[in-house]
């Protein structure tokens, strides 16, 4: 078994995601619109990329087929990448239909 420093990336993530492809409407900090790339999903939060720029700690509010506007916390910002956990997390029932409706594209 290797050292963990000795590798370059370490998935620590709790919850597994869904691939997506989905593009999405929101607005960032103080209320400019920004228009996001999803890639993945799950029921706490997602990753998506973006041309703004976006900081660690920023809320977003992204507004998802099914669910309406949902708070993202961004829990990471890199490279034109954030990773972020709505706030509430979604129940189950929801998310599958969501996840429904951006697969169907």
């Amino acid at each position: 078994m290797r050292a963990a420093s000795s590798l370059a990336y370490v998935e620590n993530r709790a919850v597994d995601r869904d691939e997506v492809h989905f593009r999405a409407r929101a607005t960032g900090p103080g209320g400019r619109p920004l228009t996001l790339l999803i890639v993945n999903l799950s029921p706490h939060g997602l990753m998506a990329r973006l041309d703004a720029s976006i900081q660690q700690g920023d809320l977003i509010r992204v507004q998802l087929p099914v669910v309406g506007q949902v708070i993202v916390d961004v829990r990471w910002s890199l490279g034109g990448r954030i990773g972020g956990q709505f706030d509430p997390v979604l129940d189950r029932a929801t998310y599958y239909q969501l996840l429904a409706h951006v697969m169907r594209g």
